[in-house]
C-alpha cells in the first residue's frame, strides 16, 4: 500500500467526515483539511442557531478527528481556494483533492419586489447572528411585523431569533455585537409562510416543539390552509417525523394565546407572489394554495396582502461555483458520479472529488453527510491505482508554499488557543463561550496575542 496525501477543501462536517473515513479505511493516508476561515466546523459553527447547543454536540465528534496526530489529519485555516491555492498547485502536492465547500449563498426567489430594502436572504442573517467574520457587524432590526418565507428549520431559526428577547439568548455563545443588535430589535409579530399544508412542512419535530419554550413568545398556527388530503394522511401514517410535526401543529392550533409580548404566526398554504413597497418593504402579497393530491400545490387565485416591514426568504441555500471546476448552475452542484467530478462532456476530471452539499445540494441531515462522504471515499479508493503520485512528496512543502506567497494560514494548535480564549471570555460573563467575530482578532487570539479585557 503506497502512502497518499489528500487535500480536503472545506472543514465543515462533510470534509471532516471524509478525512475521518479515508484515514480509517486506508492507514497510509494523510489528509490536509483546508478552510477559508481561521476556525473549523463550517456550518456547525456558522450556520446553526446559537440557542441549539444540543445540535452543536456534533462538534465534539468533529474535534476528535481534527485533533489526531498531524501525520494523519491536519487542519490548515485562513486559506481561500482559488485565491491562495489553485487546483494546479494542489495537484502537485496531493494525490487527490476533495471539495466539501458546502452551500452558503441564498437561493433566489423570483417575485416582484424581492430586491427592495428590507428584504433579506436567510444566509446573510444567519451569518450575522452566528458571528461570521465576513459579514457586517450590524443588522437593521427596526421592523415590528416581519415575514419569513419558508417551511424548513432555517425559517424556524430565523423566526425564533427575531421573536425571543435578547436577554433570553445571553446563555448562548452569541457575540456582543449580536446581543446589542437583538436588544434593539423591535419585532413583535413574526409571520412564517409555508406554500403547502401541515404534512408537507419540513421542520424537525424537536425544533418545532422548542419554538414555544420561551415564556415571551406565543406560537399561533392559523387554521386557514390546514388541509390534510389522502396523500398527506399517507405521509403522516408512514413517517414518524411528519406525524410528530403535525401533532405539534395541532397542539399549537388548539392552544389559547397567553398574551406574551411576542408572537410567531404560522400560515399554511400561502405562496408569496410579491413583496410590496416603493422605496422599501411595506407588505407581502401571498396567494392561497390548495393541495393537488401528490404533495404539490396549485394557486387558487385568492390573494392576501400582509402589512409587514421586513421579509426574510428562507427558501434554500445555494453552492457557489468553484474556480477551475465545472458547475451545474441550475442544480447548484458540481457534476459528479458517486463523488467523482465530471466535466461538461461527462468525462472524469482527474483526481477531483466532491462531498456534502456541493455534491448533492443543500438537503439532508448529518447522517446523510456521513453516508455521502463514505460514497466519495469509496470512489477515491477504487480509483487509487490509477491516480498519479504528486510531484512534491514533502507534506510540509505546502506550508512553505503558502508562506512564500504571503498566506497567513492558521493551524490546529492556533484554533485550540482561540477556542480556549472564547471559552474564557464566556466564563467572565457566566456563559459557555463568547464567540470572537473579527478575522484578525480570531488570528491574534489563536496566537496568544489578544489580551482579554
Amino acid at each position: 500500500m503506497r502512502k497518499i496525501q489528500v487535500a480536503v477543501i472545506g472543514a465543515g462536517p462533510a470534509g471532516i467526515y471524509a478525512a475521518d473515513i479515508l484515514t480509517k479505511e486506508y492507514e497510509h493516508a494523510r489528509v490536509d483539511v483546508f478552510d477559508r476561515l481561521p476556525a473549523p466546523y463550517g456550518l456547525v459553527r456558522y450556520g446553526v442557531a446559537p440557542d441549539h447547543p444540543r445540535i452543536k454536540e456534533i462538534i465534539k465528534a468533529l474535534r476528535r478527528v481534527l485533533s489526531r496526530d498531524e501525520n494523519s489529519v491536519r487542519f490548515i485555516g485562513n486559506v481561500h481556494y482559488s485565491t491562495d491555492l489553485k487546483l494546479g498547485t494542489l495537484r502537485r502536492h496531493y494525490d487527490a483533492v476533495i471539495f466539501s465547500t458546502g452551500a452558503r449563498a441564498d437561493r433566489t426567489l423570483d417575485i416582484p419586489g424581492i430586491e427592495l430594502p428590507g428584504s433579506y436572504g436567510a444566509a446573510d442573517f444567519v451569518s450575522w447572528y452566528d458571528g461570521h467574520p465576513d459579514v457586517p457587524r450590524t443588522w437593521p432590526l427596526t421592523a415590528k411585523h416581519v415575514a419569513v418565507l419558508g417551511a424548513g428549520n432555517v425559517a424556524l431559526d430565523i423566526a425564533r431569533m427575531l421573536a425571543k428577547p435578547a436577554d433570553e439568548q445571553l446563555g448562548t455563545e452569541i457575540p456582543g455585537n449580536v446581543y446589542q443588535g437583538l436588544v434593539a430589535n423591535q419585532a413583535t409579530d413574526v409571520h412564517v409562510f409555508a406554500r403547502r399544508g401541515p404534512a408537507q412542512i419540513k421542520f424537525s419535530p424537536m425544533e418545532f416543539r422548542e419554538l414555544s419554550h420561551s415564556p415571551s413568545v406565543d406560537v399561533i398556527v392559523h387554521p386557514e390552509g390546514f388541509e390534510i388530503d389522502e396523500a398527506s394522511q399517507h405521509a403522516i401514517n408512514t413517517s414518524k417525523s411528519t406525524r410528530l410535526v403535525v401533532d405539534t401543529m395541532m397542539k399549537y392550533l388548539q392552544r389559547e394565546p397567553t398574551g406574551a409580548p411576542h408572537r410567531i404566526h404560522l400560515h399554511l398554504s400561502q405562496a408569496p407572489v410579491a413583496v410590496l413597497g416603493t422605496d422599501r418593504v411595506e407588505g407581502l402579497r401571498t396567494e392561497r394554495t390548495e393541495l393537488c393530491g401528490d404533495g404539490n400545490v396549485r394557486g387558487t387565485g385568492e390573494f392576501t396582502d400582509w402589512p409587514v416591514e421586513a421579509v426574510y426568504r428562507a427558501v434554500g441555500y445555494l453552492s457557489s461555483h468553484l474556480a477551475e471546476l465545472p458547475f451545474d448552475h441550475h442544480a447548484g452542484v458540481v457534476p459528479n458520479d458517486a463523488g467523482r467530478v465530471l466535466d461538461i462532456d461527462g468525462g472524469l476530471v482527474d483526481a477531483a472529488y466532491v462531498t456534502g452539499w456541493i455534491k448533492r445540494g443543500p438537503i439532508g441531515l448529518i447522517g446523510h453527510t456521513k453516508s455521502d462522504a463514505a460514497e466519495t471515499i469509496a470512489s477515491l479508493l477504487n480509483d487509487l491505482p490509477g491516480l498519479r503520485a504528486p510531484e512534491i512528496g514533502d507534506p510540509d512543502a505546502i506550508l512553505a508554499h503558502l508562506s512564500a506567497n504571503g498566506v497567513d494560514y492558521t493551524t490546529w494548535a492556533e484554533w485550540e488557543r482561540l477556542d480556549s480564549h472564547e471559552i474564557s471570555l464566556g466564563e467572565v460573563q457566566g456563559r459557555e463561550r463568547v464567540k470572537v467575530v473579527a478575522r484578525d482578532e480570531m488570528i491574534q487570539a489563536g496566537r496568544g496575542a489578544l489580551v482579554r479585557d
